[in-house]
This record gives structure tokens, C-alpha cells and sequence, in this order.
């Protein structure tokens, strides 16, 4: 059974990504001291073998009306998992827990142990701890801390099959990518429609004509400054921060909170992550709010959740494998249907109406640089911003 120590919790036009490569590249000094650039805010259980009865795909979690069965492969054509395995995870139990209890319920003979915390504390953790590190796999919750733990060389390369599960931007050697988020433009439907929203994000400020909103106090908020200060320079967004305090901005606690007050008229637009709208949606289907997107820059990045093998690892075989049901049909389709992300198999789509990940205008930015955020929120409030 699951032992879960801690509960900590933690466009258009087409073109092709490099989000990738220096994310192997940041350090473990990268990130000590930040608070992290994310937010973790089946009815068929099989018969403990690890065989799914008739094959067929389970679902995890509650399920979405009139949605198929999802592609890919399911659990049950996967190798059984059998053993010991020790997962640190910076993913909120809150979000990822239904989904590896499903895991682990799935095997008599497998015993897991999920540590919840901060991705960042993890890494910093499993360095500290050296060769006597009780962790297996690392679930973090963004690509900065995957690429930090890689390049202090605490990680080992995963099998061709289970990288290769995954597009190539979505990867390296070292680790993989389980699912995506984007940033995107949350708006009032009733007060403006699509064509209203610049799709440019440094307009914003000056040019959007009804009442912003956003929660610059959120992780997931300041990565985006980040990309921004990182794509843009400092000068010009110190500007953008100093105009958005400037035209009173309304500040708000989380991403998820900054969606509500859009669908409730009380601002008109904003910037949060794609899944906070789905959130609100799964709640009002008529709730009025929609999501735009900008074109290549800050506001359009496009961040990934994944996992690594740790280099000293009990049994590599079983974490790899651990690693690989991840990528199943079923967990694939959970992280679309129950945390509302974008599922990174080709063969599952994304909840709402949503473009896919090709047609997204993603800026081509290292990612790993979105997790040293301490130069960040020196700019923020230097600008004035209160966080």
C-alpha cells in the first residue's frame, strides 16, 4: 500500500520547440533558496497481477461526459511491478495521489512510499543525502528541478522505451516529461470576446482596455515574469510590472482564485495557467470565461511535469517501469480529465476547447532558467509590486 510520509503540498502559427535541452544544464546552486516556478494546487483496479481484466483501459478518477476511452498503452500491457520503491514527489498528493494509489493497487507484490514535498527541497534532499538516498524516482512538478538534479549528476539515463514514449521536446536522456501545462489569457466572455485579447504580452499593460487581474505572489506567476525578464530584458519588464501597478491591477492569492473572479464579472482578463480555467469550467460549465493565447513570448511558455530515475536507485528496472506507467493510456488520460493538463502521449487530447501542443506559439526559452527566481522577485518589487 502507498506510504505517504509527507503532505507537503507543494497561436497560432505552427512551429517547432526546442524547450528542451539546457534543462540538463542548471545547477543544483540554480535553485537552492527559490521557492519553486510551479503549482500543484478507474474503475477497474484489475486483480493485483497487474492484468486489466479484457485488456481494456481503466479509468482513474471521476469521468468526463462524452469522452472516449483514451489511446496509448494501458497498464495492462506494461512490465508488472514488483518490489520496493521509495518516489519523491514534488507534486501535490492532493493532485497526483489517486493516481499512484491506482499504481500501486494494481500489484500484490508491489510496495510504494511516496514522500510529498517541494520539487526544489526534494533535489536539495536527494543531494544531501548522497549514495544513501532513499529515493528511487523524483516526480517534480517542472523541468528546472529535473535538468538540476541531472546536472549534479543524481540521475540515470531511462530506457529508449520509456523516453521515447515522448515527443523529443519533452525529454533528455536523464528524464521525461509526464504532462504540460501553458500559459495562456483567462477572460470574460461577456465582456469581451476573443478578438479583443492582444496576443501579444508585453501590450497588455497599455493596450487592454477592461480590468486585469493576476497573483503575483504564485510560483507559477513569477516563472512567468521570469520568461519575461529572460525573453524581454530587465528594463522592459520592469516597465510591464510598473504598469500594471501603476493601472491597479487586482492581485489575487492563487491562479485558481484569479479564474473565479473573472467568471464572477469582477475583472475582465488575466494570466494563469491553462488548467485553472478548465477548473472552473469542470465546476460551471457555463461560467463565462474563456482562454486565449499569446504568440511567442512569456505569456505563451509551455512548462512540463516529469520524472527521473535517481542514480542510486535500488532497483532501476522497477523505478523505470514506475516511470513508464506514468505515460500509460490511464495516467495519461487522469492527468487530462483530473488535473486538467495537457497529456504528452500523442495518442490522449486535453480536456476543453483547446488547441493541441502543435498549434500552441511557444517561445523557444530554456526552461531550467525558469527555476532561480530570486533575481525575479528582486525586480518585482523593485517595481512595486506587493508579494
Amino acid at each position: 500500500m502507498t506510504n505517504h510520509e509527507s503532505d507537503g503540498r507543494d497561436g497560432r502559427d505552427v512551429r517547432r520547440r526546442k524547450f528542451l535541452a539546457a534543462a540538463g544544464a542548471v545547477g543544483a546552486a540554480g535553485i537552492a533558496g527559490c521557492n519553486g516556478t510551479g503549482d500543484d494546487g478507474g474503475e477497474d483496479g484489475g486483480d493485483g497481477s497487474g492484468d486489466v481484466s479484457d485488456g481494456a483501459v481503466g479509468q482513474i478518477g471521476s469521468g468526463r461526459a462524452g469522452r472516449d476511452a483514451p489511446g496509448g498503452t494501458s497498464m495492462a500491457e506494461m512490465p508488472a511491478l514488483e518490489g520496493e520503491l521509495t518516489v519523491y514527489s514534488g507534486r501535490g498528493e492532493f493532485l497526483v495521489g489517486e493516481l499512484v494509489g491506482y499504481i500501486d493497487d494494481l500489484y500484490d507484490d508491489f510496495d510504494l512510499t511516496v514522500r510529498y514535498n517541494n520539487s526544489t527541497d526534494h533535489v536539495n534532499a536527494i543531494i544531501n543525502e548522497g549514495e544513501g538516498s532513499p529515493a528511487d524516482v523524483f516526480y517534480s512538478v517542472n523541468a528546472g528541478s529535473l535538468g538540476a538534479l541531472a546536472d549534479a549528476g543524481r540521475t540515470q539515463a531511462l530506457p529508449d522505451d520509456v523516453a521515447g514514449k515522448v515527443r523529443e521536446e519533452f525529454r533528455t536522456e536523464q528524464w521525461v516529461g509526464t504532462s504540460g501545462r501553458a500559459r495562456t489569457i483567462p477572460y470574460n466572455t461577456e465582456a469581451f470576446s476573443e478578438e479583443d485579447i492582444p496576443d501579444d504580452i508585453m501590450a497588455f499593460p497599455e493596450e487592454f482596455e477592461g480590468d486585469l487581474g493576476w497573483a503575483p505572489s504564485y510560483g507559477s506567476a513569477q516563472a512567468f515574469i521570469t520568461a519575461m525578464r529572460i525573453l524581454e530584458g530587465e528594463d522592459a519588464t520592469r516597465d510591464w510590472l510598473e504598469a500594471m501597478v501603476e493601472r491597479g491591477a487586482a492581485t489575487y492569492p492563487d491562479e485558481f482564485r484569479t479564474c473565479q473572479e473573472i467568471a464572477d464579472g469582477e475583472i475582465d482578463a488575466a494570466f494563469t495557467n491553462h488548467y485553472y480555467i478548465q477548473r472552473v469550467l469542470d465546476g460551471n460549465p457555463e461560467a463565462p470565461i474563456a482562454t486565449a493565447f499569446t504568440e511567442g513570448d512569456a505569456g505563451a511558455v509551455f512548462n512540463v511535469a516529469g520524472a527521473a530515475v535517481i542514480d542510486t536507485a535500488s532497483d532501476a528496472d522497477l523505478a523505470s517501469n514506475f516511470v513508464r506507467h506514468l505515460l500509460s493510456a490511464e495516467a495519461q488520460d487522469y492527468f487530462a480529465r483530473s488535473t486538467f493538463e495537457y497529456p504528452l502521449i500523442p495518442d490522449v487530447e486535453p480536456i476543453g476547447d483547446l488547441p493541441t501542443i502543435d498549434e500552441l506559439d511557444v517561445p523557444d526559452i530554456d526552461l531550467s532558467q525558469l527555476s532561480n527566481l530570486e533575481p525575479t522577485i528582486d525586480l518585482m518589487r523593485d517595481a512595486g509590486v506587493q508579494i
